[in-house]
């Protein structure tokens, strides 16, 4: 006799998907770019910073010259691109040091390419002719998202700083903004 065979749709469960996007942040962001940011400095393999910082510390950041750029899923933002003044001489006017983070359980599913995607189109629409980083070697991760996207490694800065009294080396990464080079 007939042996009742059950549906695919009984046998598992399927999450919705919900998609990312970014936007360019505002101050209101600013706690959940903390938060992401802390992360960061916990995990002692992305910045040299050690003192977590507050949402007043962030909103700080937005100075209406430098672009920011949030990801958002389900509207809450789960990760954050950041442009700061590369140095204070004129001559570096159109230089911008840059930042991206990941809450710790996004990471890996295409949220830190987003928010870089956006970031180069920011830098690009606010002038910017370069951005610039440093990044710790064993960040493999964030070396190969940013070589993906057409950064370059111009070199590595031998012990540029101690994290927590050992001596750590960074690359440094450029990505040339071609618009505006003209």
């Amino acid at each position: 006799m007939g042996r009742t065979i059950p549906s695919i749709a009984n046998c598992i469960s399927i999450k919705p998907i919900i998609p990312m996007h970014t936007r360019p942040a505002t101050p209101e962001d600013a706690a959940a770019i903390a938060e992401i940011y802390n992360q960061g400095i916990a995990s002692r393999n992305a910045t040299f910073e050690t003192r977590p910082r507050r949402e007043a510390d962030v909103r700080g950041w937005f100075d209406d010259r430098h672009p920011i750029v949030v990801v958002e899923e389900g509207g809450r933002v789960i990760g954050f691109a950041s442009t700061s003044t590369y140095r204070p001489r004129e001559c570096y006017s159109g230089i911008a040091e840059f930042s991206v983070y990941v809450e710790e359980k996004s990471r890996g599913r295409g949220a830190g390419r987003l928010a870089m995607q956006a970031l180069i189109q920011a830098a690009e629409d606010a002038g910017f002719w370069k951005l610039v980083s440093r990044v710790f070697p064993s960040n493999t991760a964030s070396l190969r998202l940013l070589e993906s996207l057409g950064f370059r490694r111009v070199g590595t800065y031998e012990k540029h700083a101690r994290l927590d009294g050992t001596w750590r080396d960074v690359v440094v990464v450029e990505y040339l903004v071609h618009a505006n080079q003209k």
